[in-house]
C-alpha cells in the first residue's frame, strides 16, 4: 500500500514539475495535466529523439494549460513566438505527442518557407486536392462554388462549412485517398503541418508518400537540410 501510494505521488508530481531538457527546452506548467498516467518527460524526450535538431530550435518552451485562445479558435495547442501553448487536457500520452509533434511543424514555416512554399509545388498539390474536393462535395450534396476552395489562407467560413455543414467524419469517408485526413484540407499551413506529423508520427511514410507525393518530397529535404548546410 504504501508503496502504491509513492508511486501515485511522484506520478502526480511529474505533472506539476516545471523542468529543462537536455536540449534547453523549459516545460513549465500553468496547470497539470488531467490524466496522471501521462509522462511528460517521457513524451518530450521521444520528440527530441524524433525531431533533428534544427527542426526544434525555433522552440525555446512549452507551457501547458487553458488559454483562451483555445475556445476562441477552437483548438487545443498553438505556436507563438518561441513557444508552444498546450492544452493541459489530453487523452494519453499518444495523444499528446501528436499535438507537440504538430505544433513544432507551425515553428518552422518563417524560417523554412522559401524552402517550402518557394517553387509553388505544395501550393500547387494542395490546390488540386482542394478542385479534387469541390467536385466530390458538389456531387454528394455540399454545394458551394469552385472560388470559394482556392482561398489558401485558413478561413473561418469555410472551416465552418466543412465543420459544421459537412462534418469531419463525413469528409473522412469522401476524402479518403485524397488527404491525410480531413484536417489537413482546412488550409495550406495546416496541410503542410498534418504532413508534418505524419511523417514524424509514422516513419514508413507509405501513405503520405502516396497521398501526397509533393509535400513527402519537400519533408524529406527539410530533414535533410542541415546535413546540406554542414557539406
Amino acid at each position: 500500500m504504501l508503496q502504491n501510494y509513492i508511486l501515485e505521488q511522484q506520478k502526480k508530481q511529474n505533472q506539476k514539475s516545471d523542468f529543462y531538457t537536455s536540449s534547453g527546452l523549459h516545460v513549465y506548467f500553468k496547470e497539470p495535466l488531467t490524466n496522471d498516467e501521462i509522462n511528460v518527460e517521457e513524451v518530450i524526450a521521444k520528440v527530441e529523439s524524433v525531431l533533428p535538431h534544427h527542426l526544434r530550435s525555433e522552440v525555446e518552451m512549452i507551457i501547458f494549460g487553458h488559454f483562451k485562445e483555445f475556445e476562441e479558435r477552437a483548438i487545443n495547442a498553438f505556436y507563438d513566438g518561441g513557444t508552444l501553448y498546450i492544452s493541459n487536457v489530453q487523452d494519453d500520452a499518444a495523444d499528446l505527442y501528436d499535438d507537440i509533434i504538430h505544433e513544432f511543424s507551425h515553428s518552422l514555416e518563417a524560417p523554412y518557407g522559401y524552402e517550402l512554399y518557394g517553387d509553388q509545388k505544395i501550393k500547387d498539390e494542395f490546390l488540386r486536392k482542394r478542385q479534387h474536393m469541390h467536385d466530390i462535395l458538389w456531387k454528394s450534396g455540399y454545394k458551394a462554388p469552385l472560388s470559394f476552395y482556392m482561398n489558401v489562407e485558413l478561413d473561418a467560413e469555410f472551416d465552418e462549412f466543412l465543420y459544421q455543414k459537412v462534418g469531419y467524419d463525413k469528409l473522412s469517408s469522401l476524402l479518403m485517398g485524397l488527404f491525410i485526413t480531413p484536417y489537413a484540407a482546412t488550409s495550406l499551413r495546416e496541410y503542410f503541418a498534418t504532413g508534418f506529423s505524419d511523417f514524424y508520427l509514422y516513419p514508413g511514410h507509405n501513405t503520405l508518400s502516396k497521398v501526397s507525393p509533393q509535400l513527402y518530397k519537400k519533408l524529406l529535404t527539410l530533414q535533410d537540410i542541415e546535413k546540406l548546410d554542414n557539406t
